[in-house]
């Protein structure tokens, strides 16, 4: 009696995955059900997790899906120069590769440090980045919203509540975006990073201010500074990027989307309306590395052997036909999404909230500064950075008014 052999694994950089992740990962669950064997860069095997119900077990069974990439059971394979190794790296100092206490302990901090920011001064600061990058663009009547605006504002307003001072900020937006690019091959915006991070805690030691990096260092949790310099600067990077991209995924909804039009002349509901629908359609984080199993389990019908990789799939997750009877549902109040994923490691419920609010004002402020803004392409031929892990625009060109420009100073 015959059988029929298991589909072949599907690469994760495949150029469908690139052009149309939601055809892609329809696909996917068609051929392989909710858990998908991929391979990675190198033909390095993984699993890729498509099921909203498969990711919840798996985001919130951290003993048997743990967050520690010492148990994979591939490092004999990986070569030192492996393209992901700035993704998955087998001793990673910071909180995001912390399991058990230790996670906890490091989060209850960053948390706290959080918590405590002014959400008045944070919506002024970010008023007045956004405020300052439109001027440098509103007398031309033309713009990248990705390049000039999106990829410029969030870690702008992030150093400054980390405690960096405002001439920093340029070289760290530069930094960041080579890495996001894949531009920064000679590591080169990584060690500035570091490096920065480290002054700056070093200062804030010797000098205590009302900021992050102060709070965090104060804190009876005694994380030493080493510990804090990786926790903010992953932070910073994590922070940045999605909050950037979801930025302009937002944009790029309310400009082709007549559903978001009314809020292109004057009105505002339908920017929260407009940031939630990208969270459950087109949320920056697509794909997040990783979990490993501490032993062989089963998963959605698959064999997980000890020490496998998985791959959160959480755009996949968002779309799982299961739980999405009727996409129209998904608008409004609904924010069941895993856009800013679940469990232990999720991002923490007051870096969300700081996200939001650098986004949704950015976009408010740049919609009321440029109110008759227009797409100066066809939305067709708009295009994406190619990359299975994040979903950002690799620019959005638009046309306005000419308008002077503010010349407003930060205070």
């Amino acid at each position: 009696m015959s059988t029929t052999p298991d589909p072949a694994p599907v690469p994760l950089n495949g150029p469908l995955l690139h052009s149309d992740p939601a055809r892609a990962y329809r696909e996917m669950r068609r051929e392989h059900g909710s858990v998908v064997p991929v391979l990675l860069d190198g033909d390095v095997p993984a699993w890729l997790v498509l099921g909203y119900r498969e990711l919840h077990q798996v985001t919130g069974d951290p003993a048997l899906f743990s967050r520690d990439p010492e148990l994979w059971n591939q490092w004999d394979d990986i070569p030192e120069d492996w393209p992901l190794r700035a993704m998955i790296s087998r001793r990673q100092p910071s909180i995001m590769h912390t399991v058990g206490e230790e996670h906890h302990r490091r989060a209850a901090m960053l948390v706290a440090a959080l918590e405590a920011v002014n959400p008045f001064d944070l919506r002024t600061r970010t008023e007045r980045f956004a405020d300052e990058l439109i001027d440098a663009i509103c007398p031309r009547g033309t713009a990248d919203l990705v390049g000039e605006f999106a990829m410029r504002l969030p870690v702008r307003v992030l150093a400054w509540l980390f405690g960096f001072d405002d001439e920093d900020g340029p070289g760290l937006v530069t930094a960041l975006n080579d890495i996001a690019d894949g531009r920064d091959h000679d590591r080169s915006g990584q060690m500035l990073l570091l490096t920065s991070m480290t002054r700056l805690v070093a200062a804030r030691r010797a000098e205590p201010a009302d900021d992050v990096v102060s709070r965090m260092l104060a804190d009876p949790a005694g994380c030493t500074d080493e510990e804090i310099v990786h926790d903010l600067t992953v932070m910073l990077g994590a922070g940045h990027l999605p909050t950037a991209d979801w930025i302009g995924n937002s944009l790029r909804l309310m400009l082709t989307d007549n559903r978001f039009a009314a809020s292109l002349f004057g009105g505002r509901n339908s920017i929260a309306e407009a940031m939630n629908e990208v969270l459950w359609e087109d949320t920056p984080n697509q794909n997040v590395a990783g979990r490993w199993a501490s032993r062989d389990t089963r998963l959605g019908g698959r064999l997980i052997r000890a020490g496998d990789l998985l791959l959160l799939g959480l755009q996949g997750a968002n779309s799982d036909p299961q739980v999405r009877t009727d996409g129209s549902a998904l608008t409004g109040g609904n924010h069941a999404h895993f856009s800013f994923g679940h469990g232990d490691h999720r991002c923490p419920f007051p870096a969300q909230e700081i996200a939001e609010v650098i986004a949704r004002t950015g976009i408010g402020v740049l919609l009321d500064r440029l109110p008759d803004i227009d797409l100066a392409v066809p939305a067709a031929s708009l295009t994406r950075r190619p990359s299975p892990f994040m979903r950002g625009l690799s620019e959005l060109p638009v046309t306005f008014t000419p308008t002077p420009a503010l010349n407003g100073t930060l205070a």
